[in-house]
């Protein structure tokens, strides 16, 4: 019954989490497709996906003012934007159509991502229930959903020209769910509390454990595809069940995290997540087989999964409640560089050394999780 519950009072922002999930669903498992259109190599793709990064920023830095120039209707006109970025990928043809659309996408992408991040809040503060877990869950499910149905479909032989209109009209329905009548009012938060002054100490290693978590989720969503059918010999549509897989996992974790938060305490489940994340990308590294890459990616999955809402619940604990948001949105800002920064990194690797040490890499970055941790837990404490 709390999950209806949950469902019904973030309706908008979970089906706008949702619709970025389905995208990049989609569009990963198309990369391959794409990039052989593009004509690029790997360092080539690593690049040009900067340009995601350059717009997924700019999205960011215009954020406040286009919520408040939009108000209410911020998330469904810019839904509307990323159905017209859906259609995008139709134009790529070279290396640089595929760079003006990547450029586009993180900019829609980014934009919504920040818009629905930043109503969860309001939401929980207004209904007193936990949003977090649940709607990133929408956005993992979504993702599966749309990569492993788009891997069928590019089997079958469908291409870019009957996938990419049939997810913009997906994402449209999305779009029309994120349209309200009304929104509810929420207290000012109290300016007193038993936190640090400053949040900076707090926000700068939640930064750093939100960094580590994105830059392992979307380099495995960007590649893992790639290196199924590549590096293992897959055939066409079978890379799509890495992020299939990863979508899938990241979901049933995120929708367990409450529960296991409880038990275990979310320092303790952040600690435990990462380590089961860095275990399975060095499983992807070293796998013989798709079959293992697949559950090293399941893996990963698994550990990414609760980081990103446990980071947030203990930042939010270990600055004053007048400074929450202001913290969260900061860290948040910070760390999602790593979104846009995975994938080019993990392209330069894999131009030099390939996709396994790519991987390998991987296994670097999330332990960057665990001092940061330690940091962020003991500003907690004081």
């Amino acid at each position: 019954m709390q999950l209806i519950a949950v469902a019904r009072s973030s309706r908008a922002a979970g089906a706008g989490l949702a619709a970025i999930g389905i995208f990049w669903g989609g569009f990963a498992a198309c990369l391959p497709e794409y990039k052989a259109r593009a004509g690029v190599d790997d360092a080539g793709l690593g690049a040009l996906l900067l340009l995601a990064a350059v717009g997924g920023m700019t999205a960011m830095a215009l954020a406040p003012r286009v919520q408040a120039r939009l108000g209410g209707a911020v998330l469904p006109v810019l839904a509307a934007g990323v159905v017209l970025a859906a259609i995008g990928p139709l134009l790529i043809a070279a290396p640089a159509s595929l760079g003006a659309v990547l450029l586009v996408m993180g900019l829609a992408m980014a934009a919504l991502d920040i818009a629905a991040n930043v109503r969860m809040p309001v939401d929980e503060a207004a209904t007193g229930l936990p949003l977090m877990n649940f709607n990133h869950a929408l956005f993992s499910f979504g993702f599966a959903g749309a990569a492993a149905l788009t891997g069928l479909a590019r089997r079958a032989g469908a291409g870019p020209e009957l996938i990419a209109p049939a997810l913009a009209g997906v994402l449209a329905v999305f779009a029309l769910l994120m349209i309200e009548r009304s929104r509810r009012p929420v207290p000012p938060a109290p300016a007193h509390d038993s936190a640090p002054a400053s949040p900076w100490r707090a926000i700068l290693p939640a930064a750093l454990i939100l960094f580590a978590a994105f830059v392992a989720e979307n380099a495995t969503e960007t590649w893992s595809a790639l290196h199924i059918e590549r590096t293992l010999g897959g055939p066409a549509g079978e890379g799509a069940f890495g992020p299939a897989m990863l979508g899938l996992t990241m979901g049933i974790g995120r929708l367990s995290g409450q529960m296991l938060a409880s038990r275990l305490g979310e320092a303790r489940l952040v600690a435990f997540s990462a380590a089961l994340g860095m275990a399975g990308a060095l499983v992807v590294a070293l796998a013989p087989v798709q079959w293992v890459a697949v559950l090293g990616v399941a893996l990963i999955g698994l550990g990414c999964a609760v980081v990103v809402p446990s980071a947030n619940s203990l930042l939010g604990r270990a600055v004053r409640a007048d400074q929450r948001a202001f913290a969260i949105s900061r860290a948040w800002l910070l760390g999602f560089t790593g979104f846009f920064i995975g994938p080019v990194a993990m392209g330069l690797i894999a131009q030099g050394a390939g996709l396994r040490w790519s991987f390998a890499a991987i296994v670097l970055v999330l332990s960057l999780i665990l001092p940061g941790l330690a940091r962020l837990c003991g500003r907690t404490e004081q």
